[in-house]
């Protein structure tokens, strides 16, 4: 009896799980006294049948016992009922702080102050924090069932009902605590990324512009028209893959533009490039300008360099045609002389018109 009354219940599952073993051994020892309560009944039944002189306090004897055995059935499963219930608490006990522990281990990796260093970084950060949150995700079911476990709990342990409100409410806190550092680190890592693909943008469309920066100052001016007009071919063809960039610079100037109207944490940073690419630009469309003025020039001066080259040509061999003293011995040999100088004046007509 001392076993089935007492009050001890366990201070965690694992205690509790002690007491119903010993309790489980007692219900065996309760079972296997059973009979021996039966052979007593059985034995006072054939004393009372053969009309024992004691036969009144047979019968008191043995009232007595089966009330001291009914009693002691009933505590029995009382006691059973207690430990059981105590068991559930235990175990919402347990289960909630096993809950709370992966959310504050969890809730480390949130609070880390690593947003990535470059583009590469960044990503990997939001993979792994997406992973967090698939984790997040699963675990919400789970503190549901423990909540809906925590109502049930009052409602059939009135007794416990305030120490088990408290768990669920620590449990809620840290829930919530643990959403909020969440969303705040996953928007903290797009602002990141946001920033370093801006950033890698904008050392992609610098470094192409030292590029092509050196690709337009490298070629030297031409000896020769054939030369002008395949550097002026070239030029011209920088010019389309600057034109093609267009879109990659207004793409980069309206991805720093939004970092600056969000009020990103790195906009002076942010403002900084954008004006550097801004600058980097006009000093590539100025240097571009140039050198098409010049290879222009080089390309006027080369024709100016063959047209005067042709007409020195042209002249020395007429030259020789005039000092010709050849006058004509008869008549159609004048009148073809004549012919030649009258062509050589047409010339001479279309020649000086070229020369003016």
């Amino acid at each position: 009896e001392a076993i089935v009354t007492s009050e001890e219940l366990g201070q965690d599952l694992e205690h509790v799980e002690v007491l119903q073993k010993k309790f489980e051994e007692f219900q065996t020892d309760l079972a296997a006294h059973e009979e021996r309560v039966n052979e007593v009944n059985q034995f006072a039944g054939k004393l009372i049948q053969e009309q024992h002189p004691e036969e009144e306090l047979i019968k008191s004897k043995q009232d007595e016992v089966n009330a001291s055995w009914q009693r002691l059935k009933g505590l029995a499963l009382q006691r059973q009922g207690k430990l059981f219930g105590a068991a559930e608490v235990q175990r919402f006990n347990r289960d909630v702080d096993e809950t709370i522990s992966w959310i504050k281990e969890k809730g480390q990796l949130m609070a880390s102050d690593d947003f990535g260093r470059d583009l590469a970084s960044v990503q990997a950060l939001l993979r792994k924090h997406e992973g967090l949150e698939r984790d997040l995700a699963a675990l919400e079911d789970k503190v549901k069932a423990l909540c809906a476990e925590a109502d049930r709990l009052q409602q059939s342990h009135p007794v416990n009902a305030s120490q088990i409100q408290v768990k669920r409410e620590e449990l809620i806190a840290n829930w919530e605590q643990i959403r909020t550092l969440a969303a705040e680190r996953h928007a903290r890592l797009n602002d990141s990324y946001r920033l370093q693909r801006f950033l890698a943008d904008f050392r992609d469309l610098t470094s192409w512009v030292t590029e092509m920066k050196a690709l337009i100052n490298a070629d030297e001016l031409a000896n020769d028209v054939a030369g002008a007009e395949a550097l002026l071919d070239r030029h011209q063809e920088h010019k389309g893959e600057i034109d093609a960039h267009e879109d990659s610079f207004k793409s980069a100037d309206e991805s720093g533009q939004a970092l600056l109207s969000a009020g990103h944490y790195a906009s002076d940073e942010v403002k900084e490039k954008l004006a550097v690419l801004s600058d980097e630009r006009s000093a590539l469309l100025e240097l571009w300008e140039l050198r098409r003025q010049q290879y222009e020039q080089c390309m006027d001066l080369q024709l100016f360099y063959r047209d005067t080259e042709q007409v020195d040509n042209w002249m020395s061999k007429q030259e020789a045609f005039l000092l010709n003293e050849d006058l004509g011995d008869s008549l159609d040999s004048v009148e073809a002389l004549l012919k030649k100088h009258e062509d050589f004046e047409k010339s001479l007509s279309a020649q000086e018109e070229k020369i003016t």
